[in-house]
């Protein structure tokens, strides 16, 4: 068989991902906060991009671009006058007619206004406000005591650093040798240091451990005994409420033993928690349901965590007429074609946000009119189909997206559950009314006789059309953190 090469033509077809269309899929699943930053972002790299603001401030009327004159001479002249202007307000009365800027106003030279109003003032007013209605951080107020804690200044170096190893919770994280390697001095200098520092508020802080941050507290109020420093050694007989081997290793009676859980449920065990860190974003809506006449529910979006974004129409004339060479024509040319599509990606991002979320809607309106017992199951593949799309653009849509509802605010994702089978052979249940029964069962225990098993509760929903196993009743109370039948009966045993 001869070795020959030849050219042959082929058709076929093939799907092709072009970068704006890659991008486009990505807009889908940011969430309002992230779309802001990325909107921002394209702001600031497209000139012919702008915010559109008619409907929050009619009143204010813009010069619009094209009628400025933009040579170099009145752009300069126009910039040294509103700065002249600005420091003029900003100076103090005495500083208008004393001093060298007097001398060189008169002199006719350039004044330096920069430093007008720092004299003897704060340097950034909105710095200064922020500073002053900010929470304090724990790690500020930890160098706050450090400041006045006298310590050498060897000691301070190891303290700043220790108070670098300090979690959000007060526990300090890093390791004692480690350190002292680090710091090229002693271990035995920096538990010096720690045992300086675990006297500093909050009471339990620079703690390695619960057991220590229990034990500074206990410290602190003179109640660290022998029995109360036997329950530390066994928190854990604690966790499982196995108050008579407690009992036993603590050496106490029965009323003694209450006293002491009733003082260590006192304490603080995360101590750290009280001061400020980052602020939390709030969470916005994407969409809102509100109930109209007739039982119907009607989904509208947010107009406020969606970007307004104009194309400057004038201004892409007037650079496009004045472009020399090739260069820049096809700067503006991307630039117009970036515009373009990103205002026709928001407006296709807010339209299928939309048709999702009503879909959604119309799927679990039981739920929206009586509670989640009332929740179907549903599936991505269902919303899809009914609205004619792919599941993974329903996925990327439901991502980080939430619904304000008249029963709360819920990510998109909460009402997309999976089904368990009816024992009757009818319609099937929702995982979530599901463990809300669960839950229900075990809420209305009052005692000690009436706290059912696992067994119990499999039983008790097969009589009410539930089909379900033991272990995913354990799974789904593990999941909702609640303890198992024998420790809720020795709780309810401990409360009477």
């Amino acid at each position: 068989m001869a070795l020959g090469a030849r050219l042959e033509l082929r058709q076929g077809q093939g799907l092709v991902i072009t970068p704006q269309l890659q991008q486009a899929i990505k807009l889908l699943q940011l969430s309002n906060l992230e779309l802001e930053a990325f909107v921002e972002g394209e702001l600031e790299r497209n000139p012919l991009l702008q915010r559109d603001e008619r409907e929050s401030e009619p009143e204010r009327e813009e010069t619009p671009r094209e009628a400025e004159d933009f040579s170099a001479d009145s752009v300069s002249d126009h910039a040294a006058s509103a700065e002249m202007d600005m420091a003029h307000d900003q100076a103090s009365p005495g500083e208008h007619a004393t001093g060298d800027a007097q001398e060189a106003q008169h002199a006719g030279g350039a004044v330096d206004w920069s430093r007008a109003g720092k004299g003897g003032s704060f340097e950034d007013t909105e710095d200064f406000e922020g500073r002053l209605t900010r929470e304090k951080t724990l790690s500020e107020h930890l160098h706050d005591q450090l400041a006045v804690a006298r310590l050498s200044p060897a000691q301070n170096a190891i303290a700043a650093v220790l108070i670098d190893g300090v979690d959000e919770g007060g526990y300090l994280r890093c390791d004692l040798t480690e350190t002292a390697e680090r710091l090229g001095c002693e271990p035995s200098a920096v538990e010096d240091v720690l045992a300086v520092l675990q006297g500093f508020e909050p009471v339990g802080v620079f703690a390695r451990d619960v057991r220590e941050c229990l034990m500074i507290q206990l410290k602190d109020r003179n109640r660290c005994d022998p029995a109360m420093m036997a329950m530390l050694d066994n928190l854990e007989l604690l966790a499982r409420r196995d108050m008579n081997a407690l009992r036993k290793v603590c050496g106490v009676d029965d009323e003694d033993l209450r006293d002491m859980v009733a003082e260590l449920r006192g304490l603080t065990p995360r101590p750290g928690a009280a001061f400020g860190g980052e602020p939390s974003q709030p969470v916005a809506p994407d969409v809102y349901v509100r109930e109209g006449l007739g039982g119907l529910w009607h989904v509208e979006l947010n107009t406020d965590t969606l970007p307004k974004l104009l194309i400057d129409q004038r201004y892409h004339a007037r650079v496009s007429g004045g472009a020399r060479t090739d260069q820049e024509k096809v700067f503006v040319a991307d630039c117009m074609a970036s515009a373009n599509w990103l205002v026709k990606s928001l407006d296709q991002r807010a339209k299928t946000i939309l048709k999702v979320a009503s879909e959604i809607v119309r799927q679990q309106d039981g739920f929206l009119a009586f509670g989640v017992e009332h929740l179907r199951p549903l599936n991505l593949k269902t919303v899809a189909d009914a609205i004619g799309m792919h599941e993974s653009t329903v996925s990327r849509v439901t991502s980080n997206k939430y619904i304000a509802t008249p029963r709360g605010m819920f990510e998109l994702k909460f009402f997309f559950t999976s089904s368990i089978a009816s024992s009757s052979g009818g319609e099937a249940h929702s995982a979530e009314s599901v463990r809300h029964k669960i839950k229900q069962l075990i809420d209305g225990e009052r005692s000690e006789a009436e706290v059912h098993s696992d067994d119990r509760i499999v039983e008790i929903l097969k009589e009410i059309g539930v089909d379900i196993a033991r272990r995913t009743v354990a799974k789904y109370r593990e999941a909702m953190r609640i303890p198992s039948s024998v420790e809720r009966r020795r709780m309810l045993k401990e409360a009477v």
